[in-house]
């Protein structure tokens, strides 16, 4: 048991730290008051911020009652699971803009490509024919044709996009979706055990007879 002077020498001791004076210590302090290690297993410090996940938790924390420990564990586990299904739609949009990106870049390496053929061939036909003026025309025509882009459907480009990213060899949307699979299916667990312990508290019981 610890003794009265001791509890003296603790309190002066304490009254002569300034606390944390360097950066990396202030940053290292704030995290004092974290009460569950949620916040770093689900937050990616170099791609998510930690305070919109934090107000993401109390936006799902407020509509439970959590009245035990093991209720609020189960709650701040359900806001997880929430958050990391947020990032897959997130995912899963970053990867039609990567190929739409790809679709892009496709499109006018072929254009330019055109132009350069139809440069070639108005070369050629000016070697070989008297009329210049008249090949020059038909030269300015073929050029003007190319460089005006069709308009691009958007239900087709998506279409392409779904059918590159299902046969890459990674397989990146099946991966995928067998990690939402998973997200959800704890998510269910979770929200099932809560409805059962909200439904078992026994001052509800009274309350419904």
């Amino acid at each position: 048991m610890t003794s009265f002077r001791q509890i003296q020498a603790n309190r002066r001791n304490a009254q002569l730290s300034s606390g944390p004076v360097t950066e990396e210590g202030k940053r290292k302090s704030r995290q004092n008051a974290v009460r569950h290690g949620l916040t770093a297993e689900t937050v990616i410090d170099a791609l998510e911020d930690a305070e919109d996940y934090a107000a993401f938790e109390m936006a799902v924390t407020a509509d439970y009652d959590a009245q035990s420990a093991v209720e609020r564990e189960l709650v701040l586990r359900l806001a997880s699971l929430l958050w990391r299904l947020r990032r897959a739609t997130a995912i899963e949009s970053g990867l039609f803009k990567i190929q739409a990106r790809h679709l892009l870049d496709f499109r006018q390496r072929r254009l330019a490509h055109q132009k350069r053929q139809d440069i070639v061939a108005s070369m050629c036909r000016d070697a070989v024919t008297t009329d210049t003026r008249k090949n020059e025309d038909e030269a300015t025509g073929s050029l003007d044709t190319c460089s005006q882009v069709e308009p691009a459907d958007q239900s087709d480009d998506l279409t392409r996009s779904f059918v590159r990213l299902t046969n890459l060899p990674t397989y990146p949307l099946d991966r995928l979706s067998r990690y939402e699979a998973m997200l959800w299916r704890q998510a269910c667990q979770i929200l099932f055990t809560l409805r059962c312990l909200s439904q078992s508290r026994p001052w509800k019981r009274l309350r419904l007879r």
